[in-house]
């Protein structure tokens, strides 16, 4: 996505998520926005941790609580997606709260979202090969990254 495209989505993102939270009569300080706008505009998948040294450059007194409980409120409304991993150090992605692949790099574990057009059609080819009814997926690809490669 170019600049001017990238934050028309960001600002498109944040708006969904407010809304959603209006919807719930969630109250909305400034660090709780503050947390919408890292997840709703950050390709980066972000844990717990960044966003909340994040948070608290701007609200010095932010609690890790209320990042975590900002995150399972938006969890519960599907407006942010954990990347759950086994070391414990989940990701999220808000900007595309949505099923879609991941390419993660095992060395410093950048996390990218690679648009993958037959992705829709495996999930119809698991729902027909096994008679489950799909109500989601996740698949990630785990590799190295160019510049991982070439520092090796």
């Amino acid at each position: 996505m170019k600049g001017t495209e990238r934050a028309k989505w960001k600002e498109e993102r944040l708006a969904q998520m407010l809304a959603k939270l209006k919807g719930r009569d969630f109250r909305l300080t400034p660090q709780r926005l503050a947390i919408l706008t890292i997840l709703a505009g950050s390709e980066e998948h972000p844990t717990v941790d960044e966003i909340y040294t994040e948070v608290r450059n701007k609200f010095p007194t932010t609690s890790i609580a209320t990042v975590y409980k900002t995150i399972a409120l938006l969890k519960e409304l599907n407006e942010v997606l954990e990347l759950g991993f086994p070391d414990g150090s989940n990701r999220y992605d808000g900007n595309r709260p949505y099923p879609h692949p991941h390419v993660i790099c095992m060395k410093c574990r950048k996390i990218l979202d690679p648009e993958i057009a037959s992705v829709d059609q495996l999930s119809e080819e698991m729902k027909n090969k096994t008679g489950y009814t799909i109500s989601s997926h996740r698949l990630d690809f785990f590799g190295l990254c160019p510049e991982c490669q070439h520092n090796s």
